[in-house]
């Protein structure tokens, strides 16, 4: 089962690396990486270069944005399964990938989706929030819930049955992708209690400068959706206190 995976990048020089090597380093055999850079300035490509020859497929060129990157992956993606990679993330552990394609082996699942970590932007170690994801319902999208977007997986049939990536959407598009998964559409899903990603805080989902401009955007989605958009907007920001407060508990326990 061939497994897909998309890195979109812009101006990543100093993270690219790391990411690249997560993806090298999953004993998965069988993945197909494809990187799709926005005419990074910044070196990202050089970086990228050093490892073209165990790329599947590398893109860049200039774009409107992290989403259009992504769905342009989408549109290169041979794979069965379909999952993204940030350019500020990393899997894990060396067998995320093997541990996702047992999961859509075991439940023949459409939709597979696991735990993450965030971490300081200059400190791995140093854990920010701890994202357990819990059980899928979907009651509890319309009260705000979705599973971290980095942590899920998809059969190439959910893509065409769901769509791409909305790109009006330049900060919450994950957002409302997993809306029209997981609520408008019936799909099965399965949930690993593992940490399938660890996060850079500081990268362009965790830049809190963006915070006000991404709630505008869940406002607007969660209204395109037919949902109560404060209400809804309001259990997703108190679900992030759990996260904080469980790293917090972590770090103090070490």
């Amino acid at each position: 089962m061939k497994i897909s995976i998309i890195t979109a990048c812009f101006n990543r020089a100093a993270t690219i690396g790391d990411t690249i090597e997560s993806v090298l380093s999953q004993d998965y055999s069988d993945i197909e990486y494809i990187i799709v850079d926005g005419a990074s300035k910044d070196g990202t490509m050089d970086v990228v270069e050093k490892y073209r020859d165990k790329i599947t497929h590398i893109i860049s060129e200039k774009d409107n944005g992290m989403y259009e990157g992504i769905n342009k992956g989408i549109a290169l993606a041979t794979g069965e399964i379909i999952g993204l990679l940030h350019s500020d993330d990393v899997f894990y552990a060396n067998d995320t990938i093997s541990r996702v394609a047992k999961e859509f082996n075991r439940t023949r699942a459409q939709l597979v989706y696991g735990n993450g970590i965030f971490v300081r932007q200059n400190n791995k170690d140093s854990i920010v929030r701890d994202w357990i994801s819990g059980l899928y319902t979907r009651d509890k999208v319309k009260r705000g819930w979705l599973p971290l977007h980095t942590s899920v997986f998809v059969r190439r049939e959910v893509i065409e049955k769901c769509g791409n990536y909305d790109e009006k959407y330049k900060i919450s598009a994950d957002s409302e992708w997993l809306l029209r998964c997981l609520y408008e559409n019936d799909l099965r899903v399965s949930y690993i209690n593992e940490y399938i990603v660890c996060m850079r805080m500081g990268g362009y989902s965790t830049n809190f400068n963006l915070t006000k401009r991404k709630w505008r955007e869940d406002l607007q989605l969660y209204h395109q959706h037919r949902l109560s958009p404060y209400f809804s907007l309001f259990c997703k920001i108190m679900q992030k206190v759990p996260q904080f407060a469980n790293a917090w508990l972590r770090r103090r326990l070490r």
